[in-house]
């Protein structure tokens, strides 16, 4: 069986992903790891630890990583206006009796560190999904360049080739947050796909999914029909062509799993670093025309396939 990790800045479609990912018979969770976007690195930590409670699956391990950019003097400011000041909408779940940054706590580690030692044992068997800033993956590089490029593959949420961005007219959020680490990552050679606003707005959850996870009488339905009905709401007041909430990071775990789910384009990839296009994702011409390795870049999606698995996936993984 396939092994995965996720990368997480664990915000409403990231606890969305995680439970996408436990209901995914083809695949065994190994562990998580942290980064700081969405929320603080520590309070994404802390979502983790407690969304796997709530889940039933506190044996997953849950690794601290970066809480800055590669190039950040100090921890990133969060982007909390759509995910809320805790990052899952406000909704205060049982806290689980893992603790964050406790000696004897699996969540005090290294993430790059994890996920290099991850891609040693398992190699071509492992997958790896980053839904946040891509610096835990750009450390992991400076450790161990040659383990990751032996992964079978890392399908990352983040970019936006197409279309425009959706913290500045030409930068995507992921991206924005640490572009510098994404060129790394980009520029590496590692087999990578990337699952960008190019697709993640043709794919939404509605109110009608959030009022089927309530009539299971669970828990764990009724915390995340709460989570993702104030993540509908963010995005009905700033996005509402959408037509619900862009199931971002989700759908980077199902194409992780099924790679026949999008149409990609392959190309290399750069990363403008400076000036007021910093933080976007443009081919890169000299890159292409020496013949390097490029990106797998999802232009289009089966929406409708997608959609009926989320569906199935979520309601199984909450109907615990």
């Amino acid at each position: 069986m396939r092994k995965l990790i996720l990368d997480l800045d664990m915000g409403i479609d990231d606890a969305m992903a995680l439970c996408f990912a436990l209901a995914s018979p083809e695949v065994e969770l190994v562990g998580i790891t942290c980064v700081f976007g969405n929320v603080p690195v520590g309070v994404s930590a802390r979502n983790c630890l407690d969304v796997l409670h709530l889940l039933g699956r506190d044996d997953i391990p849950v690794i601290v990583g970066a809480d800055r950019p590669l190039a950040g003097m100090g921890p990133h400011r969060a982007f909390q206006a759509v995910h809320g000041a805790n990052g899952i909408g406000g909704v205060e779940l049982e806290r689980a009796r893992r603790e964050v940054g406790r000696p004897d706590d699996p969540a005090r580690g290294d993430a790059a560190r994890f996920i290099v030692q991850a891609a040693l044992r398992y190699g071509g068997d492992l997958l790896v999904v980053p839904t946040g800033p891509l610096t835990n993956i750009a450390r992991a590089l400076e450790l161990d360049a040659r383990a990751m490029t032996a992964l079978r593959g890392t399908t990352f949420m983040g970019g936006a080739l197409t279309v425009p961005g959706n913290v500045t007219p030409a930068a995507e959020a992921n991206i924005a947050a640490d572009p510098e680490a994404a060129a790394r990552v980009l520029a590496s050679g590692m087999p990578l796909t990337m699952v960008g606003l190019d697709v993640t707005h043709r794919v939404a959850a509605t109110r009608g999914d959030i009022a089927g996870w309530r009539a299971l009488g669970t828990d764990a339905g009724a915390a995340f029909a709460q989570m993702v009905e104030s993540y509908i709401d963010a995005y009905e007041a700033a996005d509402p062509w959408i037509g619900g909430c862009a199931l971002h990071d989700p759908l980077a775990v199902a194409v992780a799993l099924d790679p026949a789910l999008a149409v990609t384009y392959e190309t290399p990839l750069a990363v403008d670093l400076t000036g007021p296009l910093r933080g976007r994702t443009i081919g890169d011409e000299p890159a292409w025309a020496s013949g390097a390795p490029g990106v797998e870049v999802a232009l289009d999606v089966d929406a409708t396939a997608f959609l009926d698995r989320f569906r199935e996936r979520m309601a199984r993984g909450l109907s615990a």
